[in-house]
């Protein structure tokens, strides 16, 4: 959904600047790149690779900028000192280092969580079992954290010794360097609003001042056959699985459209067959249409009948309100400022319709087809009428245009 916001601004007219950062350092990729026996670069840039072609697949617009975090450690251990220098945050005697939650008063307000849920007056015995670092509170949260015998070689060098970057802080310190200290918009699932955005808000107006976002783009968690995605009930699925059921990249981008961001969607195979059809109803209403680049769609100023379809995305990226309106609308669609404002919307929403099946038309049907057409020309209109009644009978459709027809089958 984040990718279908970037084309509604862009399609609309505003400029944008996109960075999405690689998180290839944490608890998990460090666990499990040991686990293997690998370099952590060869076993993150395997998962980053195919991030990269599901993403192409499912036609997602690559960001402007994509920083990695390995490679900003310097800026994250610059952004943890000024953050030690101006009392936000203290080392601790195994060489980590935590932010100090008590420095800043705002802590919370994003997930409107009240500083007493943090519970920030526990003893010192349930502080050493509510973490397993050394930590003057129990809210407070990791910096940067001292070199363990289970991190193996993924390590780098600080003024508090060796050890790594807490994964809060590899977004603050990625976004100051390419966004600053302010910028318009952040987005992440709601899972991220606490504790990821908390943390990240407070180093990042701790260290550096600035208002930091400016607007926050949450969206909400996809529902499986009706339950959360895991690999215990058999419900997760990649691209390459739902391709070998014969569902297309395009088809599992239509069922996530279908939903509103801020409501749980519900995917089903079943609705993965919905969405073929539909993507093929569209491809041939736009069969003889020329498909603008995406280049030449941006700043679309007019979208002729599909106007409500326009203003259904620019009311909170209602993409299901808008895929309403497209297919209310397509059979009025006639001139060339109709056809464009189809193509911009599709655009916007980042789908790219199929190939039309080729269906070869039986010498009957045809024969029929071109003698209808001249009883049309002639003005016979009940010869034309009697003439479509039989192609419907023999279970075809015939649609007219300006200077031909085409039969297809029901």
């Amino acid at each position: 959904m984040q990718d279908v916001l970037r084309r509604v601004l862009e399609i609309g007219g505003l400029k944008t600047k996109h960075v999405r950062n690689i998180t290839d350092v944490d608890d998990k990729t460090i666990r499990d790149s040991v686990a293997a026996g690998r370099t952590l670069e060869d076993f993150t840039s395997e998962w980053r690779d195919q991030f990269h072609a599901d993403c192409e697949l499912l036609n997602c617009l690559p960001p402007h900028l994509e920083p990695s975090a390995v490679k900003h450690v310097p800026e994250q251990i610059e952004m943890i000192r000024e953050l030690v220098e101006k009392g936000h945050a203290y080392a601790s005697d195994d060489g980590s280092v935590y932010f100090k939650i008590s420095s800043y008063p705002d802590y919370g307000a994003l997930s409107r969580l009240d500083t007493r849920e943090l519970d920030l007056g526990k003893t010192q015995n349930e502080r050493a079992n509510s973490d397993e670092y050394d930590k003057d509170n129990a809210a407070d949260f990791v910096l940067w954290k001292g070199r363990r015998e289970e991190d193996g070689e993924n390590f780098w060098d600080s003024p508090w010794g060796e050890g790594r970057p807490g994964w809060h802080l590899e977004c603050s310190a990625m976004i100051r360097k390419y966004l600053g200290e302010s910028f318009d918009l952040h987005s992440g699932g709601v899972d991220l609003v606490f504790p990821h955005h908390e943390n990240e808000i407070a180093q990042s107006k701790c260290s550096c001042g600035g208002e930091f976002a400016h607007t926050w783009f949450h969206v909400t968690h996809l529902r499986v056959d009706g339950a959360k995605m895991s690999k215990s009930l058999g419900n997760l699925y990649t691209l390459a699985d739902l391709k070998d059921k014969g569902a297309s990249a395009m088809e599992v981008r239509y069922v996530l459209l279908s939903g509103h961001y801020r409501k749980p969607l519900n995917f089903t195979l079943d609705s993965l067959h919905a969405a073929k059809e539909a993507l093929t109803k569209l491809a041939k209403a736009a069969r003889n249409q020329p498909v603008p680049a995406y280049q030449k769609l941006k700043n679309t100023q007019n979208f002729g009948v599909f106007a409500k379809a326009w203003s259904a995305l620019t009311d909170d990226l209602n993409t299901a309100g808008a895929l309403g309106e497209i297919f209310g609308n397509i059979n009025q669609a006639t001139s060339d400022e109709d056809w464009r404002g189809f193509f911009s919307l599709l655009a916007a929403l980042g789908l790219s319709l199929p190939e039309p099946e080729l269906v070869e038309v039986p010498e009957e049907i045809e024969a029929l087809g071109k003698e209808r057409w001249a009883a049309r020309a002639a003005k016979d209109w009940a010869r034309s009428d009697e003439l479509r009644e039989a192609l419907k009978e023999k279970g075809w459709m015939v649609k007219d245009g300006s200077d031909g027809y085409e039969v297809t089958p029901l």
